[in-house]
């Protein structure tokens, strides 16, 4: 007899009975074998999740405590929630990269400076909350001194070598952090490739989006194969059921050891490139609101249970009725089976496109052989993704364990369920009380710059989608500019996106219309040089090229223009200004309706400039060129 102590456990029997129904006439067991005698298979390297291509965290850093360590936990704590075991993070190259740009620890070839960016951070955070997490560094991007001129980063390999090594030593030095794993160049021609630091030799290759298949070239080599960089999917339920049935199927079809997520976190404004995709939503800093998704409890059916260095056995496979098992041992007697029943059309990843296959009700009978036919009791992990009710069960411990009889246990499988059956009982559904409300960006925002020792190296909230802008320390001047923001990549990347040729970063709510924005500026470049301040930005990420707006520009040869896109091509107005580079100037615009104004230093310089769209977007600052450029003192005021 079952006594059922919560609504999933009744939630459960109501299941059993409705399968017990729809199975009355057609339901027969099948039969699979659980068994080590025959040898082992591959061994296990974890499941991961990647911050970067890119700037994919870009949000996290900026929450205040304790929401912060709340998420942290949720992706990194062994026995809390994900519990992963690896993090790939973005060696930052000053250019865009999916969602924006990571800063490079290299500028130019005569500095660095290992405290850019929130990827250091980030890693520490993993670590300290799980010693054992394994590491990835892979650049996506390169800044322009290592191509020398090109758009290539491999014409001076030494070159390029060199860089990414110094981010390693970097890591090690700064941050006492041991890089794992090190990869070429993502997703280009060297990208397969990974190279295990401490071994300094080829040891695996990867891929990007199989399919759950692997080439039989692949499979001849006997390297290690990840599926490096997976999912890619929004994290509702069918992003869960895409994630929980590729965990599975990458080893089963394709001998894939490792999967990781990209990406870790949905921490980048929501309108940019594939916003909420990620294992967990955490996008609102400025009101603590966060989403712990489902995606985070289809992980733990794995993680929880299973540890880099177990052996997946030979015995695996896909199940008569459709769905697929796996089972994993430490070779000290622990077994974990993580079976799931992901339907077609609730199991669809954003790529490739995923051939029909049909799963219905069955009943799987898994008969425990070799070094497991001893094992009586087992513990239970089950989740079921409602679709018909929206009433889902995520990650919980039935009351009562799996009895084994005769060296056998049957399941009951349902469709869109994932069960985990295993000898380990540390698993915990991990909880903090509910977030704070979800609430928009705030209406009236303001910021100066003035942080002594800022924590991180950007001003919070501002996503830079080309070019980095960091605090800056305004030497020269002991005065109301100081403390500044400031653009600092001054000669195009090695890019790996379709960066702007100007440089741009946003802040505020996309949904803002009629507003009043204003920044002071100062133009560094001579004669050359330019500033923008924006709003109504309607596009970011890998569209930032195509960015609509009303861009308000004044030049250091004295002339000012006001465009309806980045790339200036559409002019709104234009005229004199009597600006220059060294001198700070206020901007301000104001948009209501379809008319624009600008200010330089509080007098009207242009009026009534008819904007026809966008109808909305995010604010901005940027420069003409790959330049130096400051900003001071921004503020908006949104209706």
């Amino acid at each position: 007899m079952y006594i059922f102590t919560s609504y999933a456990h009744l939630n459960m029997l109501t299941h059993n009975l409705l399968f017990t129904i729809s199975c009355f006439l057609g339901c027969s067991a099948e039969f699979y074998v659980i068994d080590d005698r025959i040898g082992l298979g591959r061994e296990f390297d974890g499941i991961g999740g990647l911050s970067g291509g890119g700037a994919t965290s870009r949000l996290l850093v900026n929450y205040e405590e304790p929401y912060r360590s709340h998420i942290l936990d949720f992706l990194f704590k062994p026995n809390f929630g994900a519990s992963l075991h690896i993090l790939k993070v973005e060696i930052g190259g000053d250019a865009q990269t999916t969602d924006g740009t990571e800063p490079s620890h290299m500028h130019s070839k005569d500095e660095g400076n290992f405290f850019r960016g929130y990827e250091w951070w980030l890693m520490k955070e993993a670590k300290k909350r799980n010693p054992n997490i394994k590491l990835i560094g892979l650049p996506w991007a390169f800044p322009g001194w290592v191509g020398e001129g090109t758009q290539w980063p491999y014409f001076f390999p030494n070159v390029t070598a060199d860089y990414v090594v110094t981010w390693i030593y970097g890591a090690k030095q700064h941050h006492n952090l041991e890089i794992d794993y090190i990869g070429i160049w993502n997703e280009k021609k060297y990208d397969p490739v990974y190279i295990k630091v401490k071994k300094k030799k080829l040891d695996l290759y990867s891929v990007h989006y199989p399919g759950t298949k692997t080439v039989k070239e692949a499979l001849l080599t006997e390297k290690k194969l990840w599926s490096s960089e997976d999912y890619s999917t929004f994290d509702d339920d069918i992003g869960a059921g895409c994630w929980a049935r590729i965990l599975n199927q990458n080893y089963v079809n394709g001998r894939m050891t490792s999967t990781i997520s990209w990406n870790l976190i949905a921490s980048y404004y929501e309108n940019l490139s594939f916003g909420g995709d990620g294992l967990m939503t955490a996008d609102e800093p400025w009101s603590g609101h966060y989403v712990v998704e489902s995606p985070i409890w289809m992980t733990a059916h794995t993680t929880q249970f299973t540890q880099p260095g177990w052996f997946y056995l030979q015995t695996v496979g896909n199940l008569t009725h459709g769905g697929s098992y796996v089972a994993l041992t430490d070779r000290k007697g622990n077994l974990t089976v993580v079976i799931q029943t992901m339907t077609h059309n609730h199991s669809q990843c954003i790529r490739p496109p995923l051939p029909h296959f049909d799963v219905s009700p069955q009943i799987a009978t898994f008969q425990l052989k070799g070094s497991f036919a001893h094992l009586t009791d087992l513990q239970v992990w089950y989740s079921k993704l409602d679709f018909e009710t929206k009433k889902d069960t995520l990650f919980q411990n039935l009351p009562v364990s799996t009895q084994v009889y005769n060296g056998s246990f049957t399941l009951k499988l349902d469709v869109d369920e994932v069960y985990t059956i295993t000898t380990v009982n540390t698993g915990q559904k991990g909880t903090y009380p509910e977030s704070p409300n979800s609430r928009p960006f705030p209406k009236n925002y303001s910021d100066d710059f003035t942080i002594d020792n800022p924590p991180f190296s950007e001003a919070p909230y501002f996503a830079d989608q080309t070019g980095v802008f960091e605090y800056f320390r305004n030497s020269t001047d002991n005065g109301s500019h100081a403390f500044t923001l400031r653009q600092v990549v001054t000669e195009r990347p090695v890019t790996w996106a379709r960066d702007a040729d100007q440089t741009i970063s946003i802040i505020g709510d996309y949904s803002w219309t009629d507003l009043n924005v204003s920044c002071d500026v100062l133009i560094e470049t001579p004669v050359t040089g330019g500033v923008f301040l924006a709003a109504r930005i309607d596009q970011g990420g890998e569209s930032v090229r195509e960015a609509k707006g009303v861009f308000y520009w004044i030049y250091a040869n004295g002339t000012y223009k006001v465009t309806n896109d980045i790339g200036g091509q559409r002019v709104l107005a234009e005229g004199l200004s009597g600006t220059r580079e060294g001198v700070w100037y206020t901007l301000t615009l104001r948009i209501k309706g379809y008319f624009a104004t600008g200010m330089l230093n509080g007098y009207p310089l242009w009026k009534n400039a008819v904007v026809l769209e966008p109808k909305n977007g995010w604010t901005a600052l940027g420069t003409l060129s790959f330049e130096y450029a400051q900003f001071d003192n921004f503020e908006v005021n949104a209706e």
